[in-house]
């Protein structure tokens, strides 16, 4: 089959981080040709007089009323001019040599949906390197968001992934629950007999223009979505998901137990935090930014720990409405 690719981008008042996004993709070393297709999602601070920077790049602009970034998303796949969409977050910037990357490992070992990793670039701040460490490495998430070797069973994050005309006409696309809405598609796709990979080599510069406090925010959406997808999926509940949960009380029984001069606990604390110094200090070269990803393993495991603990509570044992309980998950 011959891929035609069309590059997919909702976007929500960024025009800034768009022209760096259509930066990278005119940067491209990949010699077929590609269509982008730019959705403005109810913007304010629209990104259309961007694009005109750019006739090298074939551009479709649409503007539509705000429905999330899903929703957006499936507009810009059926708008589209290809048999193979990539979808980007509008904060990622795209390695000169992605397109030919994916196109090679397709064309070798075809599936009708992929995920990537995201990487920090050297000029990227403190702050987004030890938010990333945080994020991708092995102590923190098990490398599920980094490059961790995983076939069929990889479940692809909406900054980073490619979808088939086909998998996407099946399955209708994303849904309306943000965040989530990308390992919901994963799972129903996996049901109607679709594979999926982790394309380890096609990474992207995930920017993360983000605080403290919309971090945590973030990652606590993250928690409360989870007990959401296994309640609508109850075979991918994993143990697993319980380990930032089960940190956080861990933590906090350590502080108690030494309360009381039983120090143990929170040594088993402090040596694995210290581990977390060590380790991103090493990956990153730079103490500084060490030090951070302590602050950012804290902040990602409270957040998401705390939030997965009252959607367990509040969906799996009390039986409430989603919708209903957390509105601000979901679009109409």
């Amino acid at each position: 089959m011959t891929l035609f690719f069309s590059i997919v981008i909702p976007v929500y008042n960024r025009p800034d981080e768009v022209r760096e996004l259509l930066q990278s993709l005119n940067a491209q070393d990949y010699s077929d040709p590609f269509d982008v297709v730019l959705v403005e999602d109810g913007s304010t601070d629209t990104s259309e007089k961007v694009i005109s920077d750019f006739p090298e790049l074939d551009i479709s602009y649409f503007f539509k009323e705000n429905s999330g970034p899903g929703d957006s998303r499936n507009f810009g796949m059926r708008k589209a001019k290809g048999n193979f969409f990539i979808i980007f977050d509008s904060d990622c910037v795209i390695p000169s040599h992605y397109l030919s990357e994916v196109s090679e490992c397709l064309s070798r070992d075809y599936c009708d949906f992929y995920g990537g990793p995201d990487a920090a670039r050297d000029d990227f701040t403190s702050l987004q390197k030890a938010i990333n460490y945080s994020m991708t490495s092995l102590l923190t998430t098990g490398g599920i968001r980094g490059k961790k070797a995983a076939a069929g069973t990889f479940e692809p994050r909406s900054f980073n992934m490619g979808i088939s005309k086909k998998a996407f006409e099946a399955s209708g696309g994303f849904g309306r629950i943000h965040p989530g809405e990308d390992p919901d598609l994963t799972i129903r796709l996996w049901k109607l007999g679709f594979n999926s990979r982790l394309l380890a080599d096609a990474f992207v510069y995930h920017k993360r223009r983000i605080s403290w406090s919309k971090f945590y925010t973030q990652v606590r959406k993250f928690g409360l979505v989870r007990p959401i997808l296994n309640s609508w999926h109850p075979q991918t509940a994993k143990i697993t998901f319980w380990f930032p949960t089960l940190f956080v009380c861990g933590v906090l029984a350590s502080l108690i137990f030494a309360a009381f001069g039983y120090l143990a606990p929170l040594y088993l604390v402090l040596s694995y935090l210290m581990l977390i110094l060590i380790h991103a200090t090493l990956v990153t070269r730079n103490v500084y930014i060490g030090l951070l990803s302590i602050v950012a393993v804290l902040v990602q495991f409270t957040g998401y720990g705390l939030g997965f603990l009252e959607s367990f509570v509040k969906i799996r044992l009390l039986k409430k409405d989603a919708r209903q309980s957390f509105p601000h998950l979901f679009f109409d």
